[in-house]
């Protein structure tokens, strides 16, 4: 085959893997999730995808070690030893009630949504020389009842 007549299939594999990579990760509920491990607690996370939800991947942290990327509209578990956890999201700005504690005890499975606001921030930078938004983002620890639903319907972005 002749160079010229290569270029059109190598544009289509091209197109190919980059629209591959851009599918979206098949939704929680249709993945097969193994049990807890005896032992360990499970802690989800997972984000909403709304208009006004920021685009950002902020770390999430568990008494200070990254376990995770927030992914809009995904959702993803640790599984972890018993014991206490400060649970935190890397934000822009630091705001109260922005972090969560939890006594994680064996076989226990608790939710965090991580939740984004815009803020405003006034002069310099910005298109138009006054300012520009930075997200920030909170850990809220939602009940067991409510969680799974959301989780179910998220797209799974990995476990354990």
């Amino acid at each position: 085959m002749s160079p010229l007549r290569q270029i059109p299939t190598a544009t289509a594999s091209i197109l190919l893997l980059a629209a591959a990579s851009c599918a979206e990760p098949p939704a929680t509920a249709s993945v097969a999730i193994p049990p807890l491990p005896g032992g360990d607690a499970r802690v989800w996370f997972y984000r909403d995808a709304g208009p006004y939800e920021a685009q950002d991947r902020p770390y999430i942290r568990m008494n200070e070690q990254i376990v995770g990327i927030s992914e809009p509209r995904g959702a993803f578990y640790r599984d972890v030893a018993p014991g206490h956890y400060h649970v935190t999201v890397d934000s822009y700005r630091r705001d109260f009630n922005q972090t969560r504690d939890v006594d994680l005890a064996a076989g226990q499975q608790v939710y965090f949504k991580i939740v984004s606001l815009e803020h405003w921030i006034f002069g310099g930078g910005g298109p138009d020389g006054r300012g520009y938004s930075r997200p920030t983002f909170y850990v809220w620890q939602i009940a067991n009842a409510v969680a799974q639903g959301d989780v179910a319907r998220s797209p799974f972005t990995g476990g354990s």
